[in-house]
């Protein structure tokens, strides 16, 4: 159903759209595009059943509006004629058609018509069209929604759709023979798909604008329009019989005398989303057998969208039969057939154009792809649930295809990566959380290391004249019995001295990593040999290395491995096992040092690192070892953590240090040193 004019019929409002997929699931022509999590009426695809805009808790969907059309029309020299389809009763319940009619009028139109005598002239075509067409099979157009869809989406049925123009098209042409050509025609109802009708080509010109009955309530309120302010009217001839009970379903069949007779089968009746999809493609599979289907996109036009009160099926069926039976009434039915005779001449015929927007299913391969981008890798984590406003996942991952939906769509794989994405960001806050401390780490180091630099500058010297005369005592009285134990004291503490000194300034130097290629194993080996193990001390080494060369520089990875070795020995002063483990995973080298010692208490294990922390006992540890052997790792640019149990009961006690080294590294112009 190709249109002059191209404005979609509904759109989305984006900052309502809350994603929720109802609209996408309520689209039997799956006429919305997701993208980026916002649904889009695509206007080439869209058949105007208004079921999007009828479910939208959010009122997100907007309907082209045709106010402003109206307004031009009524504000223009020629005459207007207004259309009111017989389903007002279902909106305008709380009114007497009377007094409808009388506020229609008010608003500046020259005839009130029912759309009724207008499905009079159809039913009478359909009648006439079973009756001498024997073998023809034929889908009913009283509904423009689905012709649209047949045109679309069942191209090959074009041929099968019934060539006989909508009530809404046949009261304008009526009316143009009783009032002329120059006659503008207002229809006036409960569908959003007349106003696509209205544009279509083959018809462009029968009727100048289409108002849903939302529309004609806002109307009603600018003009401030109201029962109490009108004259209440009567509708303008012709007048309707049979033809009012069009809204409700199967009213085409009983306005055209056809019998549905459930034993021939002749005669079949769809209505709703689901069902008058379903029943077009059997009928183009051959599989239902009908000389005529008449179909409606909606459970009857009483439930149309243009409906603004929520009311239940049978209760607007209700109104619209009651309105049917008083009408029917007071009808001069003698009348009624004299107008019907003078329209019997009357070409109520149209054709039909398809408009394929069909889209090529996708290959086994590629809806295989989709599912498996999906989460969907076998038959059971298609769960079919619906959520994404596709019936089963296959049809979720044809519409990816499609380039209508996304995979975020589904819901559980949405689940899934946001459980993901959790658990990454878990890691990230790790990571995050040992950086900081890794950064804390340094700048206590960097800071220390000023202090250390400037405190052993200050006591160098002097402490080489204490150390040098104390040794000078010791060699000249040092047989001295009453001087020679204060005389030892003196020196051993000296020479304490001398080495925290030492250890201050090995701490505080900048040094430069030189590198060199190393094998782990060698170094390893070179580390244990410069050890003095005892005999209750087993040393277990191993080495899984796929490639045991790394460049880094030897020295000083030797002196943290054999600080780790000697704290290690240290901790098992009664035996034990050392364990010195070389690990490779492609790009980095791990070296791991264990102990089956007392282990470190948790309330010490992020102490071990920080400058002058020691649980050695006093004269027997500087606590520099460690803040030195951290200082080097990082300028390799590595890592060197710490995991310990000092609780018998939570399982073997002992303290591993792990120093994660890049294999390679590369030159930086900043320090001299190397980075990976």
């Amino acid at each position: 159903m190709k249109r002059a004019d191209e404005r979609p019929l509904v759109s989305t409002i984006k900052e309502r759209c809350r994603c929720c997929y109802t609209c996408v699931r309520e689209c039997p022509a799956k006429a919305i595009r997701v993208t980026e999590g916002q649904a889009e009426v695509l206007p080439e695809r869209c058949i105007g059943c208004g079921n999007c805009v009828r479910v939208c808790s959010q009122h997100a969907k907007e309907v082209l509006s045709s106010t402003d059309d109206v307004s031009r029309l009524l504000a223009g020299e020629s005459r207007v004629a207004a259309c009111i389809a017989p389903s007002f009763p279902t909106e305008f319940y709380d009114y007497d058609y009377k007094e409808l009619v009388g506020m229609i009028r008010s608003l500046g139109f020259d005839y009130v018509n029912e759309v009724g005598f207008g499905a009079d002239l159809v039913a009478d075509r359909y009648r006439k069209l079973i009756a001498d067409d024997a073998d023809g099979r034929y889908i009913a157009t009283t509904c423009p929604a689905v012709v649209s869809f047949v045109e679309r989406y069942h191209p090959n049925l074009v041929q099968s759709l019934a060539p006989i123009v909508s009530p809404m098209v046949a009261i304008a042409r009526a009316l143009r023979r009783l009032h002329g050509d120059d006659l503008k025609i207002v229809f006036i109802g409960p569908c959003i798909a007349k106003k696509g009708e209205a544009l279509t080509t083959q018809v462009e010109d029968e009727v100048d604008a289409a108002l849903t009955f939302i529309e004609l309530r806002e109307v009603f309120q600018r003009a401030a329009a109201s029962p109490e302010r009108v004259e209440p009217s009567e509708f303008d001839p012709p007048f309707s019989a049979y033809g009012t009970l069009f809204p409700i379903s199967r009213g085409l069949l009983q306005a055209a005398e056809i019998r549905e007779d459930l034993l021939a089968g002749d005669v079949v009746v769809a209505d709703g989303r689901e069902d008058f999809v379903d029943a077009l493609k059997e009928f183009a599979s051959g599989g239902l057998d009908a000389r005529l289907l008449e179909v409606l996109a909606c459970n009857g036009c009483i439930m149309g969208p243009g409906v603004s009160n929520n009311d239940p099926l049978f209760c607007r069926r209700s109104r619209v039969t009651q309105h049917v039976r008083d009408r029917l009434a007071e009808i001069d039915m003698k009348q009624w057939r004299e107008d019907m005779a003078r329209m019997a001449d009357l070409d109520l015929s149209r054709v039909f154009a398809a408009d394929d927007h069909r889209i090529p299913l996708p290959s086994h391969e590629d809806l295989a792809r989709i599912m498996t981008a999906m989460g969907k890798f076998k038959l059971e984590d298609e769960l079919n649930c619906g959520a994404c406003g596709y019936d089963t996942c296959r049809e979720h991952a044809v519409a990816i295809f499609k380039g209508l939906a996304e995979s975020e769509m589904c819901l559980p794989y949405a689940i899934e990566q946001l459980r993901t994405t959790v658990q990454d960001l878990a890691v990230s806050n790790d990571e995050l959380a040992r950086t900081q401390e890794a950064l804390m780490q340094s700048e206590k180091l960097a800071s220390m290391g000023q202090l250390a630099a400037g405190i052993a500058h200050e006591l160098n010297n002097p402490l080489g004249v204490v150390l040098m005369y104390a040794h000078l005592l010791r060699d000249e009285k040092g047989q001295e019995e009453e001087l020679r134990d204060d005389l030892n004291l003196i020196t051993e503490q000296a020479d304490r001295c001398k080495k925290i000194v030492s250890g201050l300034l090995h701490f505080a130097r900048q040094n430069k990593v030189t590198l060199e290629v190393t094998d782990v194993r060698t170094l390893v080996e070179q580390s244990l040999r410069t050890l003095s193990i005892p005999d209750s001390v087993r040393v277990d080494v191993r080495h899984d290395v796929d490639d045991p060369i790394i460049s880094l520089d030897h020295d000083q990875i030797m002196q943290v491995l054999t600080n780790l070795m000697t704290n290690a020995l240290g901790a098992m002063p009664e035996g034990g096992v050392l364990t010195v483990r070389s690990e490779s995973d492609g790009e980095r080298v791990r070296l791991s040092v264990g102990d089956t010692g007392t282990g470190i208490p948790k309330g010490n294990l992020s102490k071990v690192f920080e400058p002058f922390f020691t649980t050695k006992e006093i004269g027997k540890g500087t606590g520099l070892g460690l803040a030195v052997a951290y200082g080097i790792v990082k300028m390799h640019s590595g890592d060197i953590r710490v995991e310990s149990n000092a609780d018998p009961n939570a399982g073997p006690t002992g303290t591993t240090f792990t120093v994660t080294l890049p294999r390679r590294m590369e030159k930086t112009a900043g320090n001299g040193g190397k980075k990976p």
